[in-house]
């Protein structure tokens, strides 16, 4: 069995055979950490692949006579934290747009105002690129998750994130410049 300072070595020096090893030693411990904060399966997982993806873009800053389990938590905790950050925000315009979509029969008024808004953001979202369009509207329209989007369109989940937080950035931006 190969000594972790050995393994350590090999990875800074792009063996992937080596990093492989690694991965076997630590994913439980990242996963299970992970899970600590994280409840859905498939973020928990998206997660730990993110953690070593970063593991192997920085190896050079790898040293051989530590454990890398030290590095792995801290990155760990830091996408964790930015996955949260990331969800409170989106989750609020969320939340805001879906109520612009969803709110209850009223006045006439109101009615008109609400399809005014709907309108609107339509006509904002087909102004983006075809894939966000097409990726926002699976996403709000049919319901569908990023796994099931990303199946869908033979892209990944990350990828589905990207155009939805760049739809959610791009609508957001336009909806604060026009409230002015």
């Amino acid at each position: 069995m190969m000594k972790e300072r050995d393994i350590i070595l090999k990875v800074k020096q792009g063996d992937k055979t080596a990093f492989s090893l690694l991965y076997t030693r630590y994913w439980k411990q990242v996963y299970g950490f992970t899970c600590l904060y994280i409840h859905s399966v498939d973020d928990a997982e998206e997660i730990v692949q993110e953690v070593f993806i970063r593991l192997w873009e920085h190896r050079s800053v790898l040293d051989e006579e530590k454990k890398p389990d030290g590095m792995l938590f801290i990155m760990t905790r830091n996408l964790i934290f930015n996955r949260y950050r990331k969800s409170l925000n989106e989750q609020f315009l969320i939340e805001t747009i879906a109520s612009a979509w969803d709110i209850a029969d009223g006045a006439v008024a109101e009615e008109v105002e609400t399809e005014d808004l709907r309108q609107y953001i339509r006509t904002l979202v087909e102004m983006l690129p075809q894939r966000q369009q097409e990726v926002f509207h699976l996403s709000r329209n049919e319901g569908l998750s990023y796994k099931e989007i990303a199946e869908k369109l033979h892209i990944t989940p990350k990828t589905v994130e990207r155009h939805i937080n760049e739809v959610l950035k791009q609508l957001r931006r336009k909806l604060k410049s026009d409230l002015k």
